[in-house]
């Protein structure tokens, strides 16, 4: 058997969590709240927009999606993370390794056009109010929804497949907390220089794009929100999108520094610090700028709870 062929390479070892010592339970109490917070609040999120026929606008339609689209991404990457650090065996299997790779970034490439259809409809809910009703209707919503989901999922496919060719030689650590390209690609026992184009280009293409057509829409947004003369109509045009724009820029300034680059890898420790920041708390800090910055939807959750409490003291009489 040929001695680079992937085959005699039967599963990877991760090394992200091998030097974490004494710190390890603590580490691992802290991902786990991390993780239990963000499935909680993602799905308090979802449930009571879904619920509450109030919510039923097109920004809380995105904000629902995105919250059940969070509960995928976490779920790709946070338990096998929380495993490892708790298991003295760290492996992975080559093809689990690629299934994780490829479940990640298709997810993560959904939320960067998740993120900016969001954009889009606050760009004509506040730019152009008059029209906003008849433009985004509940058809073109869910259209939306749908094609970043489809586009997601079919962009990684490329690169994954690319990287299921690669000669792997006998070393399999990976030097990271979770399957990615780059700790693969470091790996192969070829020169990965046209992976690594391919990747740059794809990686490009989804997030500087999907990038500047937010940061455009909320160009335009702040520009028309100062011509509102009165203070209160500022405040309340900017704090709907506030909790977006936080989200957009906390998500995008980490992937375009890890992933739109001609480099392998910068840092070890910079990247384990990166991943941290997309894969585990953007998805958890979510729900808390969606609710604990939203009026509307506070009283939406407090509704729905005193709704289900009176409905089971009603059934106990």
């Amino acid at each position: 058997m040929d001695q680079y062929n992937h085959s005699s390479l039967a599963e990877f070892v991760f090394l992200g969590f091998a030097s974490v010592g004494y710190v390890r339970g603590w580490l691992f109490v802290l991902l786990l709240l991390a993780y239990l917070f963000t499935i909680c609040g993602n799905m308090l999120i979802f449930s009571v927009i879904r619920l509450d026929t109030a919510l039923h606008t097109p920004m809380y339609h995105f904000v629902s999606v995105l919250s059940f689209l969070e509960l995928w991404y976490t779920a790709t990457t946070i338990p096998k993370m929380l495993a490892n650090i708790l298991n003295e065996k760290k492996t992975i299997s080559f093809a689990g390794c690629l299934l994780q790779t490829y479940f990640f970034h298709s997810l993560g490439a959904s939320e960067c056009y998740l993120l900016t259809a969001m954009a889009y409809d606050r760009y004509l809910a506040i730019c152009r109010p008059l029209h906003y009703p008849v433009i985004m209707t509940t058809t073109l919503c869910a259209k939306m929804a749908a094609a970043c989901w489809t586009c997601g999922f079919l962009c990684p496919i490329s690169e994954v497949i690319l990287v299921s060719q690669l000669p792997f030689c006998a070393y399999n650590e990976i030097q990271h907390i979770f399957c990615d390209f780059p700790p693969l690609l470091s790996l192969a026992c070829k020169d990965t220089s046209p992976n690594i184009l391919v990747d740059f280009a794809i990686n490009a293409f989804i997030i500087l794009i999907t990038f500047l057509f937010i940061m455009i829409s909320y160009a335009r947004i702040i520009g028309a929100v100062l011509k509102i003369k009165t203070a209160s109509g500022r405040k309340k045009a900017f704090s709907t999108c506030a909790s977006h724009l936080a989200v957009v820029l906390v998500f995008f300034g980490s992937i375009i520094f890890m992933y739109v680059r001609l480099k392998k890898s910068y840092s070890l420790t910079l990247d384990r610090t990166l991943a941290i920041v997309y894969s585990v708390l953007t998805p958890m800090v979510n729900p808390i700028i969606y609710s604990l910055r939203n009026k509307e939807l506070i009283k939406a959750i407090k509704r729905t709870i005193f709704q289900k409490g009176d409905k089971a003291s009603l059934a106990h009489r």
